[in-house]
């Protein structure tokens, strides 16, 4: 099954995670077959914390991939900011 993740990048106590499609038998920051966004928490100032792109994401969804629930979460915040901003 296909499951829409975070991978954990960047250094130590600097975190960075990339929102990912992988196959749920794959580790957390192994093999994934297409980066759907990226989430910075630690991001300042001018920086972007969060970016997603709805088409691939709404694609993997169609195809029967499931959100984690860190994701999931993320998803409905950025819904949230983005109806904010408009």
């Amino acid at each position: 099954m296909v499951v829409i993740r975070l991978a954990r990048g960047g250094a130590k106590k600097r975190p960075f995670y990339n929102i990912v499609a992988a196959d749920s038998r794959n580790r957390r920051d192994g093999r994934f077959i297409e980066r759907v966004g990226f989430y910075n928490p630690l991001a300042t100032g001018a920086a972007q914390s969060l970016s997603i792109n709805g088409e691939r994401l709404a694609y993997w969804e169609q195809n029967g991939a499931r959100l984690s629930p860190t994701v999931a979460r993320l998803v409905k915040q950025n819904a949230k900011a983005s109806q904010a901003a408009a």
